[in-house]
């Protein structure tokens, strides 16, 4: 397989073929995902950090969504919401608990519906896949370097592979085996780039010593929303750690010592015989952050082109559509973050970048908003397949064909529930219009509003501001309404609070502390 190096961990059976169906007009999906891209770190979004060119041609003989977002910005639940078209409520996964196989799942009404299917890659969701004539998959998070895949018949280490490489290695290997009167969804799925950000080498030494342009959040001191950020470890001045760094750790360590060691944050460094400290220190942080995460960005999008490619040579071009999307967004110093989960917009928008050959008009742009709960239905309808009633989402497949919708919606609902956790951030949940956006830390009893026609960066709370006591009214009436729309009932997180801050712990729902548990 494109030259790399197996060793076998057990027996891998062929690739099973299922009898030809007619396939009609119907099209060829490759759905190409990563975990915790940042729409910032994709040149058709924004041009300023990188340069993603594959992904730029997808965007430029395709179109690009401005505003898709993630409703619980936490890799395994927008998993499961993408394969169910549900919210985290309904399908069972609300952090990282296990996915329930036997559930509906839009790669199961596909294949009913006489597609080959596919999983390959990053899945995440503790069970095994189930709606695929074929998956391989890594265990868990998977490994970067000489990465290990397996299927239901055992596992195969790709000695001196590149997990990037692999995953776009396997993707067409896979679409070579099918028969060509058949159509088929694959979902080619990468592990980049998501943390510990380590690079392809000849990729790290191209990024090596390179600065970038702070954000203009970067030392955001939380003036009007402290109270939500307190306690969070998620700043890259206090939680990038000397594991993140690739700092080489003392010679000697016992195991216990070096654990702690590297997950450290340094508060002072010697770089080219240089003592750095404060800000300094945090720049270069950041610095070093971002010529890995970039570095490992750089590879997916060569993995992109290489698909890209083969489709070409292949003659599949014509009826394949190429989907890009990623999991949910990720802080790239914004705020002093790195990471995801708040519902602020750096961490709930996703990249969505389509070519539908035939359908969409090349090079254009939708601002509508659409959520990762939308991508079933939207892959149902491609394929002319029935939409079930119980699915949360929409199809937006006119969106993609240029129509305009009336009633298309103009709000959508956010929900994170992991707290306690590693990171520090408290549970809430919310309402994103088209103007504003209202969150609500149910625990802390604390509310944010923010106008995100004048403050696109969320700089100003303005809960609490008189001008403001209409919009806040309406945006709350939007949130139950909204609520109440996704059968999202929860007592506890339902009651507005009265009596100020409240502990977490005498709030903590026990359904909640199972779940965190898992």
């Amino acid at each position: 397989m494109n030259n790399l190096k197996k060793l076998s961990l057990g027996a891998i059976s062929a690739i099973p073929l299922l009898s030809v169906a007619q396939t009609g007009e119907r099209p060829n999906v490759i759905f190409i995902f990563t975990d915790d891209h940042a729409t910032n770190a994709i040149s058709t979004y924004n041009k300023t950090l990188v340069k993603t060119p594959n992904m730029d041609r997808l965007a430029s003989e395709g179109m690009v969504m401005d505003n898709c977002f993630a409703v619980n910005s936490i890799s395994t639940p927008s998993r499961a919401c993408i394969l169910t078209g549900k919210h985290s409520h309904k399908n069972g996964v609300t952090v990282f608990n296990e996915f329930d196989g036997s559930q509906q799942t839009f790669p199961k009404l596909l294949q009913k519906a006489g597609y080959s299917t596919a999983m390959i890659g990053k899945w995440h969701l503790t069970s095994d896949p189930t709606g695929f004539d074929y998956w391989n998959i890594f265990p868990g998070q998977g490994q970067y370097n000489s990465p290990i895949l397996y299927t239901k018949d055992g596992g195969v280490r790709y000695k001196n592979g590149y997990a990037t490489n692999v995953v776009a290695d396997l993707t067409i290997d896979y679409i070579k085996s099918l028969p060509k009167d058949k159509p088929f969804f694959v979902m080619s799925q990468h592990k980049a780039p998501h943390r510990p950000f380590q690079p392809r080498p000849d990729l790290q030494e191209k990024y090596k010593g390179r600065t970038f342009p702070l954000p203009e959040t970067f030392w955001d001191e939380y003036e009007d929303w402290e109270l939500s950020v307190k306690g969070n470890k998620m700043s890259i001045a206090e939680y990038f750690t000397n594991s993140d760094l690739k700092i080489t750790p003392p010679p000697g360590l016992p195991a216990d010592s070096l654990a702690k060691w590297l997950a450290t944050a340094p508060m002072e460094l010697m770089v080219d015989g240089k003592k750095l400290t404060g800000r300094e220190l945090v720049q270069y942080k950041y610095n070093r952050y971002m010529q890995d995460y970039l570095a490992c960005v750089e590879a997916v999008d060569e993995a992109i082109g290489k698909v890209l490619d083969y489709l070409d040579q292949s003659g599949l071009a014509k009826n394949t559509i190429v989907i890009y999307s990623s999991d949910q967004g990720f802080f790239l110093g914004e705020h002093g973050f790195f990471d995801k989960r708040y519902m602020y917009e750096e961490s709930i928008r996703m990249p969505f970048i389509i070519r539908w050959p035939g359908v969409i008009k090349a090079g254009t742009r939708c601002d509508k908003i659409v959520t990762n709960v939308d991508f079933a239905e939207t892959f149902l309808d491609i394929a002319h397949v029935d939409i079930p009633s119980d699915m949360q989402g929409r199809s937006f497949v006119p969106l993609l064909r240029g129509e305009k919708v009336k009633d298309w919606p103009k709000s959508f609902y956010y929900r994170y529930y992991h707290d306690p956790n590693e990171h520090g951030t408290p549970a809430h949940y919310g309402v994103r219009t088209e103007d504003y956006k209202l969150i609500y830390y149910w625990r802390l009893n604390y509310w944010e509003l923010f106008d995100l026609r004048k403050d696109k960066i969320e700089m100003v709370n303005v809960y609490n501001d008189k001008k403001y006591a209409k919009v806040r009214r309406d945006m709350t009436e939007e949130l139950y309404r909204i609520k109440k729309e996704k059968d999202d009932n929860d007592e506890l997180a339902d009651a507005p609070l009265k009596s100020g801050i409240v502990p977490r712990e005498k709030y903590a729902s026990p359904r909640i502390i199972q779940r965190n548990d898992l």
